[in-house]
């Protein structure tokens, strides 16, 4: 029996479908920004999402991957044509609110605004039910309690909104690592991003800059632990920006911000497709429907 063991392993781990994510924004609308380019002038800059997310298409067709793209409002009411590219190609779309403000920075009301109006905007230009979401810089965390309860009301099914670790720009490091239903009587999912464990230390492992900057073989054991030793789905993102080395570069940003932006842009494209082939990958709304099932069994078996 236990010889057998570590190849049954391996294989319930190759077959463990993971979540694949696009967070849609473009090179000027990233947190590391917000501070020297002002919203007012989004609309006079350079805009290469759209040239970006049908590079990220390309690369996901060519995988036989599906994805889910949370999109801002701000994007899918400037580029209704590419939403409906994505979901022609198989992919969700789902919300990362309108034009990637914090939701800490927001207030209840305002965020319950947000949500609704990219919302609308994205329904409209997909033609299909938006029911999931993604708070900006993952900025859902012990301030903001209410956000759930406005996710809930207004119906969406799930959020990919909590970062828990700790980091200087966002993070809830006391939060569940893997997917929890956060409100009471709710069967509201959050799906956090992926973690790592390390001596016996939480480490960021789903994406995005860490991601770039961090050895490939990082990202594949990390992968491998969520899979193999928890037997739980990663949840991995990235934006299109970070395929793009030819963007404009932002001077007078900090020194910190700009290197966490531009470091190894020039390799993003060749490590996703290593990471989509050498993994097995799907839309996040599957994976919350999954997760949903499997913690309505738990709370049963608690009960």
């Amino acid at each position: 029996m236990n010889a057998i063991t570590p190849n049954a392993d391996r294989d319930k781990a190759r077959n463990l479908v993971n979540g694949l994510s696009v967070d849609v924004e473009d090179w000027f609308q990233v947190g590391a920004f917000e501070d020297v380019i002002e919203r007012d002038n989004w609309a006079q800059l350079d805009d290469r999402v759209e040239r970006n997310t049908h590079e990220v298409l390309a690369l996901f067709d060519e995988a036989g991957v599906s994805a889910t793209f949370f999109t801002l409002g701000w994007v899918a009411q400037r580029h209704g044509p590419l939403m409906r590219a994505v979901v022609d190609a198989g992919h969700e779309v789902a919300s990362h609110g309108w034009d990637h403000q914090r939701v800490f920075n927001l207030g209840q009301q305002g965020f319950a605004e947000d949500i609704a109006k990219a919302r609308s905007v994205l329904e409209d230009a997909t033609g299909q039910m938006v029911v999931g979401y993604r708070a900006p810089s993952f900025s859902i965390d012990h301030r903001t309690p209410w956000a759930f309860e406005e996710l809930a009301e207004q119906g969406y099914l799930y959020s990919s909104s909590v970062a828990p670790v700790a980091h200087d720009h966002y993070g809830w490091a006391d939060a569940p690592r893997f997917a929890f239903n956060p409100l009471p009587g709710s069967d509201l999912v959050e799906l956090p991003v992926t973690t790592a464990m390390f001596g016996g230390k939480r480490m960021a492992a789903g994406g995005g800059g860490f991601f770039r900057v961090l050895p490939y073989a990082f990202s594949r054991w990390a992968i491998r632990q969520v899979n193999r030793d928890e037997g739980r789905p990663a949840m991995f993102y990235f934006h299109p920006w970070e395929i793009d080395p030819g963007q404009p570069r932002v001077a007078g940003a900090p020194i910190k911000s700009r290197l966490r932006h531009y470091t190894n842009l020039d390799r993003m494209a060749d490590k996703l497709r290593q990471l989509v082939h050498d993994f097995a990958w799907g839309r996040v709304d599957h994976i919350a429907q999954r997760e949903a099932a499997r913690l309505s069994i738990e709370a049963k078996e608690t009960a």
